[in-house]
Order: C-alpha cells, then sequence, then structure tokens
C-alpha cells in the first residue's frame, strides 16, 4: 500500500526529499477518513440495531444500556483497532512513532472500555434496583467499590502502556505516594472500606429506619452510597451522614423491631402513694364484680385466708398477716386486661412492674409488645391502652399523681378563701 502511494506522488511530480515525509501523511490522512468512516458506519448500524432490539423486547437490560451509552461507547473501539492495523504500514520508516502511535491507541482503547463497562456496571444497577426496589442488598455501594476498583486498576494499565513498562513496576512505584493520595483521597478511601464493613456484616440496608443523634438523622435510609449515605427524616428532610461514620459511630439501627413479632410499648403511670390503702370488704366484693378479676379476687382470697388461717394471725389489726391491696388489685387487673387484649403480641416479653417510688408519684410500668408493627397502627394501640387504664384507676380507689396546675392552685386558693371568710365571720 505504501509502495502504491509513493508512486502516484513520484508521478505528481513530487521530488525524493519529501517523498517519503508526504507518503507517510497521505497514508495517515487516508486511515484517519477510513477510521472515522467505520466509526461512523459501526455508530450507525449498532446503536440503530440496539435502539429497535430495545422496543421489541420487554428486558429492560438494552434500554438501561443505551440510556448509559454503554453499546455508543463501545463502537469507538472499532475505529481505534482500524488505525491500530494499519499503523505499521503508515510508519513503517519511522519505528519510534509507530510505537508511540500504537501505545496511544492501545491507551484509548483501554479508556473506552473502561467507560463501555462503567455504563454497563451503572445499567445493572438500575435494573437491579427496578426488579428488587425492597432489596436489602446495597448494591450502590458494591458497584461503586467495582467502577473505582476497575478505574484504579484499568488507570495503572493506560499509563504503564504510555510509558512503556509493566504495570507491576509502576505499581511499585507508587508506594512512595501513598501518603499523599491517603490524603487527598481520605473519605473516598475510608468510605471504601466502611462500605465493605457494612455490606459484609450486614449493618444497614436501604428502607432501615436508623436515629443517628449525632447527625440530627432520624428515618428511613434512602441511598447508601460509597461515601454517603442518605436519611430520610420523618420530617421529610435529607440528611446526608458519612458512610465511615456508620462504623466509627454509634446509631441505632430499628430493624430488629421491624423483623420481630412486635414493637414495644414502655410507659409508667406515676400512682399517687397516699391512695394506696388496704381493701375493705365492700371493694373486695365490688371488684370482683370485674370480669378480667373475678377469677384473681377467689384464688387469691383463699390463698390469703389459708396463709393466715396457718398461721394463726389476728385478723382484727391491719398490719398483720398479708391482705389485698388496690394497688397490687390493680396490677393484677392490668395483666389481665393486657393478656386478653388482641392487639398485644403475647409470646414477647410481657411485664405490668412496680417501679421504685419518688418524688412524683410511685410508678407502674406497662412494658409489652403490640401486634402491629406500623407507626400509626402502634400509636393508636399504645394510647387506646393508656386511655382505659387512666380512666380506671379511680375504680381501684386510686389516684394519678401530677404536679399541682394552674387549677389545682386555683382550687387551694378558693379554699383558703373561703376558710378566712369563715374564720373572720365565726357567727356565720
Amino acid at each position: 500500500m505504501r509502495g502504491t502511494v509513493e508512486q502516484w506522488l513520484r508521478l505528481a511530480g513530487l521530488k525524493e526529499l519529501a517523498l517519503e515525509a508526504s507518503t507517510t501523511l497521505v497514508l495517515l490522512f487516508a486511515v484517519l477518513a477510513l477510521a472515522l468512516i467505520v466509526d461512523f458506519l459501526v455508530r450507525k448500524v449498532l446503536l440503530r440495531f440496539a435502539t429497535a432490539l430495545a422496543k421489541r423486547t420487554r428486558s429492560q437490560w438494552d434500554d438501561k444500556l443505551l440510556e448509559h451509552r454503554a453499546f455508543h461507547r463501545s463502537a469507538h473501539i472499532v475505529g481505534a483497532l482500524v488505525v491500530y492495523a494499519l499503523a505499521p504500514a503508515i510508519f513503517a520508516n519511522w519505528p519510534t512513532l509507530n510505537a508511540i502511535i500504537r501505545n496511544v491507541l492501545e491507551a484509548y482503547v483501554v479508556l473506552v472500555a473502561l467507560l463501555a463497562m462503567t455504563g454497563a456496571l451503572r445499567a445493572f444497577l438500575d435494573v437491579y434496583q427496578g426488579k428488587h426496589p425492597e432489596s436489602r442488598v446495597p448494591m450502590r455501594v458494591l458497584v461503586q467499590a467495582t467502577i473505582i476498583v476497575m478505574w484504579f486498576v484499568g488507570l495503572i494499565v493506560v499509563i504503564a502502556i504510555l510509558i512503556d513498562q509493566s504495570p507491576t513496576v509502576l505499581l511499585g512505584g507508587l508506594g512512595a505516594m501513598t501518603a499523599v493520595l491517603a490524603i487527598v483521597y481520605k473519605d473516598s478511601l475510608l468510605g471504601f472500606v466502611a462500605g465493605i464493613q457494612i455490606a459484609s456484616n450486614d449493618l444497614l440496608r436501604k428502607g432501615d429506619w436508623i436515629e443517628m443523634p449525632d447527625y440530627n438523622a432520624d428515618g428511613d435510609v434512602t441511598q447508601i452510597g460509597l461515601t454517603t449515605i442518605k436519611v430520610q427524616n420523618w420530617d421529610k428532610t435529607i440528611t446526608s451522614i458519612p458512610s465511615y461514620a456508620i462504623i466509627t459511630d454509634s446509631f441505632k439501627n430499628w430493624r430488629g423491631m421491624s423483623e420481630s413479632g412486635g414493637r414495644r410499648i414502655k410507659r409508667a403511670i406515676q400512682i399517687d402513694m397516699n391512695s394506696v390503702e388496704f381493701c375493705t370488704q365492700d371493694m373486695i366484693d365490688r371488684f370482683r364484680k370485674i370480669d378480667d378479676l373475678k377469677d384473681y379476687i377467689d384464688e387469691k382470697q383463699r390463698e390469703l385466708e389459708d396463709w393466715n388461717a396457718k398461721r394463726k394471725i389476728d385478723d382484727t389489726v391491719l398490719v398483720n398477716g398479708r391482705r389485698m391491696t388496690n394497688l397490687g388489685t390493680f396490677r393484677a387487673y392490668l395483666v389481665s386486661y393486657l393478656r386478653n387484649h388482641p392487639m398485644i403480641n403475647q409470646d414477647m416479653t410481657f411485664l405490668v412492674r412496680q417501679l421504685p417510688p419518688a418524688a412524683d408519684g410511685l410508678p407502674i410500668e406497662i412494658y409489652v409488645f403490640s401486634g402491629d408493627k406500623r407507626w400509626a397502627a402502634y400509636e393508636d394501640i399504645q394510647s387506646d391502652i393508656f386511655d382505659h387504664i387512666l380512666a380506671v384507676i379511680p375504680e381501684f380507689d386510686l389516684r394519678v399523681y401530677q404536679h399541682p396546675s394552674g387549677k389545682d392552685v386555683q382550687e387551694v386558693a378558693s379554699l383558703g378563701q373561703g376558710l378566712g371568710e369563715a374564720h373572720h365571720n365565726p357567727g356565720g
């Protein structure tokens, strides 16, 4: 081919001195034109075929590959290969330039392949997330990590090709740059390591409800990236958290609750200790009429009578022996009421307990799990239970303790005023 071009140029009257350079330039422009034509034709044919195929198939793969330009980028490789194949003929008398051109073309092909594979990986991520929207696998982190590793290796290969050295030699020379790279890409490196730990240890999944007060995050995880994690808070704001913070800082993940059989109800009611007393017979007779207490009252009465009789207790004195109290009976009622509640999970922790008394009363704590874990339903169940408890407390001659409010102060003031008037007017 080169000889033919030289013969044409001689016939055109070109002098021998400029013949070699002119031949090389003519061949170069001809090959470049051929490469551009081939590149244009390949892109037209390949893209038209891929577009037509995407319209006919139901698969999302071809659509996403087109969207992320994986086919567009791959098509550019063919033109580069044409130049690469014909370069020895063009630069036959220029071996050094031929080697440089071929190295540049090899590096170009590697870069285009990296771009195409990046598009393919992003297409895979879109297809996966479309088919598995509720997937707990942090696929975005894995894909981003794969892309980073792929580009790191690819760029090492490109540089090695351009300087005509082995990649292993180049990697050995990078040791001195490690400290600089670690500082410049600190967040990316920490995020990369954190992403691997998050994925391997299943610390966090998309859709998890997490609380991280240090970052004002309290909501659902919407995205797990290589360097950041996005959380949609309950007020619909978005909080971005560095991925490595999940490893280095503490956070609360509510996934265990969502995967369990219930959601915890843990709340106490403060009882006024001045209202606690032994049960009188009238109170016992009244309590016995409560369906949830009838069996308990009968059994407890027999137990206490037997216990006192065996020890010949003088029951004319209240403090002697064992007796029922309105507070103990109230606790028994709560146990029976919650045991029969249809929305309480009976297979999980179940406690009605008395906490240490304090200045603001005697706490009676409910520690159970609702059967419905949905937030709104859970709040309804919890509210219904405590609405009922607050309403029945007076039936046991108990009082709820609360700090004096405006109305309480007014009543005391009115009482004091009335007593004062009676004192000043003793005769009525």
